[in-house]
């Protein structure tokens, strides 16, 4: 395929190229197996001296056709599909950690992803300090320990709508020679692509925009092959080293810019599982078919819903990068031109109660846990994903206790707003 597609043909086109009388769509290989006649030719698959499919918890070729299709958007070397995207982050860290390791991340992240790295994985023996994404650089490298491996972040901060300064972070991680994985889940490759400002891992949770009809759970972990392993081997050596459970094979000499993806197949997925079914790479492929028109619709209803809230005296405060006035709108003019993404932050003048209020009488706009679909949602962390927090742990994971998550989609924006609007009229507070 022609290297140079852009993003829309990418997501119709890419990742799978139909030969003469072939499907024209990804067909769905549902089988956990593939015969061979050779007994040779299957021992060089388990060796990982020839290339093809033998057992589908390491690949698939419907899997591997969709995440080369997610590779190419990102503009990475290879891709790898998971069970779901706290899958990929997982995966994507522990690839390169062990215990007794130390990493670097962002404190506003997913709570989710808050609680995997430090809570988890510091059971696994990996340690996280958490950091202020707004920190300056010589904070940031105050967080840093001869043991640290990477540095974590969010393109946009679920649930605070925060956006990452992509090129600081990576300056920080290069200078301490360990690679900056980003999570792009929220912008998704058609606003924003990481790699392009110095990130080194893109992961997804391809459960959101990506499939965009809450139709099947994924993550994905992206790897740019920009990151040179070998010229710090010493902090790799899981894929600097031999490793004895594949007869001494080293994967960053063995296959180059894939051995990170390689390893993670190979050894993680071979030995852990976490795999997506067929027919839920399926359904994410014809959702990645329309992704770069849907993005452009939810970015263009979010921004009417965040002026639309940012002039209307029942809401305290409003967080949107699309907003002119907002911290963030700068940043993200620089690294999302087109759009940022359809979740708005807001808080209502008042307190827990108000913003539970206001969600009850919400009529058209549903309240799930899910965020990033088709259908417009709303969630209050404080009293769902992240009940367990206490107002104090709220405010040190960047989340304040009145946060409203709001993810605008892709309905009629008339609509959206006249159900704001009745659901303000509901809660008691006048204009």
């Amino acid at each position: 395929m022609n290297k140079n597609l852009k993003t829309a043909t990418l997501c119709v086109q890419g990742g799978y190229q139909p030969k003469n009388g072939e499907p024209i769509e990804v067909p769905i290989i549902q089988s956990t197996t593939f015969k061979y006649d050779d007994s040779n030719e299957m021992a060089q698959l388990f060796d990982l001296k020839k290339e093809g499919y033998f057992y589908s918890r390491l690949q698939n070729p419907t899997n591997d056709a969709v995440a080369l299709k997610i590779a190419q958007l990102e503009g990475g070397v290879g891709c790898v599909l998971t069970s779901s995207g706290q899958a990929a982050n997982f995966y994507a860290v522990f690839n390169i950690c062990e215990a007794g390791d130390h990493i670097v991340a962002s404190n506003e992240i997913y709570g989710g992803t808050f609680n995997l790295f430090g809570v988890t994985m510091k059971k696994l023996g990996i340690e996280c300090t958490f950091v202020n994404p707004d920190a300056s650089e010589e904070e940031l490298q105050a967080a840093f320990r001869p043991n640290t491996k990477l540095l974590f972040g969010e393109t946009i901060s679920n649930p605070g709508c925060a956006v990452l300064d992509i090129e600081k972070f990576a300056r920080v991680a290069h200078r301490n020679g360990v690679p900056l994985i980003v999570d792009n889940t929220f912008a998704t490759p058609v606003n924003c692509r990481p790699f392009e400002w110095g990130a080194d891992i893109v992961t997804h949770s391809t459960t959101k925009y990506m499939d965009g009809t809450a139709s099947q759970v994924g993550g994905a972990v992206v790897d740019s092959g920009n990151f040179d392993w070998m010229a710090h081997a010493e902090k790799f050596p899981g894929l600097c080293t031999p490793d004895e459970s594949y007869h001494g094979l080293t994967y960053v000499k063995a296959f180059g810019k894939m051995g990170y993806t390689t390893k993670l197949v190979a050894q993680l997925m071979r030995d852990l599982g976490s795999i997506p079914a067929p027919m839920n790479s399926f359904i994410l492929n014809l959702g990645l078919q329309t992704l770069h028109l849907r993005m452009a619709q939810h970015c263009k209803n979010a921004q009417a819903v965040a002026e639309f809230l940012h002039d209307d005296p029942r809401v305290a405060w409003v967080h949107y990068s699309g907003l002119k006035d907002d911290r963030y709108h700068e940043r993200a003019m620089k690294y999302m031109p087109k759009g940022s993404c359809g979740v708005i932050a807001f808080g209502l003048k008042g307190d827990r109660d108000t913003a539970v209020k206001f969600m009850d009488s919400l009529q058209m706009i549903n309240i799930v846990t899910h965020v990033a679909d088709a259908r417009s949602c709303v969630l209050h962390p404080a009293s769902h994903t992240h009940r367990q927090l206490t107002d104090e742990q709220l405010k040190a994971a960047g989340i304040a206790p009145d946060l409203i998550r709001l993810s605008v989609g892709i309905e009629d924006v008339d609509d959206i707003l006249d159900d704001i609007k009745q659901a303000l009229d509901q809660i008691g507070v006048r204009k």
